[in-house]
């Protein structure tokens, strides 16, 4: 019934709410003005403009209980604002409400993914953000700084031992170690600022 409610509106089913509104429009405009015609052609107008007001109603009725709520401007806005609270449970529930996963909403979803510590889906995530808008310099940027903190995590084996043990062959306090631990932070600081201040960079 719903790709008879679009044929009836005669837009495609991807079309946006602001799409559906004018074609409705102008089409119940055309055929109010068609039923004052004489015979078959007035019948059948006015009978087109029956379906036309029911199609739009069903069509508009199932897209608002298919979209995800929202307290804020967008739904978009609500899964940063749970992000930033630290919310992550509630985030992730939001996003899998979502029926049109876009390039935001892959973003947001590596968010929540690197929140976890789910560094390689995070990066998986980002990638198809990136795919999806590729002029995207947030998305651009988190990416760098990912693959940053998980190249020095493959080059030091994790995070830097914070007491080496000098017996076993680690480096003492005060050697090089000190530098790869400031690499290191400098590093995870740059990705942990970048998901918590950037979501809702839009």
């Amino acid at each position: 019934m719903s790709k008879e409610n679009y044929e009836i509106l005669q837009v495609p089913e991807d079309a946006t709410d602001e799409e559906i509104t004018a074609s409705y429009e102008r089409l119940k405009a055309k055929y109010n003005e068609e039923k004052w015609q004489d015979g078959e052609a007035g019948t059948n107008a006015a009978r087109m403009l029956g379906k036309l007001d029911a199609a739009y109603s069903e069509v508009m009725d199932e897209r608002r209980e298919r979209a995800p709520s929202s307290s804020g401007d967008s739904a978009y806005a609500e899964v940063s604002d749970l992000i930033r609270k630290g919310d992550i449970a509630g985030a992730q529930r939001l996003l899998d409400n979502f029926n049109e996963r876009g390039a935001e909403w892959h973003y947001l979803q590596s968010v929540v993914f690197y929140k976890k510590n789910w560094l390689n889906e995070s990066k998986k995530q980002l990638e198809i953000a990136m795919q999806m808008d590729g002029a995207n310099t947030k998305y651009r940027e988190a990416y760098d700084k990912l693959n940053a903190r998980a190249e020095y995590k493959g080059q030091t084996g994790g995070a830097p031992n914070v007491n080496p043990d000098p017996a076993s062959g680690g480096e003492q306090m005060g050697g090089n170690w000190c530098a790869n631990c400031a690499s290191f932070c400098y590093t995870f600081l740059c990705v942990n600022c970048l998901f918590n201040l950037c979501c809702n960079c839009r």
